[in-house]
């Protein structure tokens, strides 16, 4: 999986990704998702890096397959809210 952290001024922002949509855009209807490199480039990690790093950020975005099943695997994403946009899994994550 593909990771990308930023510390903003609300706290840590993240993006998970799988590495074979990057770049890619998947249209549903009125609603359209670009896998932009500039936002959802970074790293290649693991599992555990994917899960620690969504354990400590303020907000993610999580897009594919692989990186939507373990937000939901390991309980940070309900899978009732994942949405399917044009086949490929997107779920946002927002502590409050």
């Amino acid at each position: 999986m593909i990771l990308n952290e930023r510390e903003t001024d609300e706290g840590l922002l993240v993006s998970v990704c799988d590495p074979d949509i990057i770049g890619e855009t998947f249209e549903d209807g009125p609603v359209s998702l670009t896998v932009d490199e500039e936002f959802y480039g970074g790293d290649s990690v693991s599992e555990e890096e994917v899960i620690d790093s969504l354990a400590r950020c303020s907000v993610a975005n999580i897009v594919g397959e692989e990186s939507v099943h373990v937000a939901v695997e390991h309980g940070f994403v309900d899978e009732t809210n994942v949405l399917d946009v044009d086949g490929t899994r997107h779920a946002q994550l927002l502590w409050l």
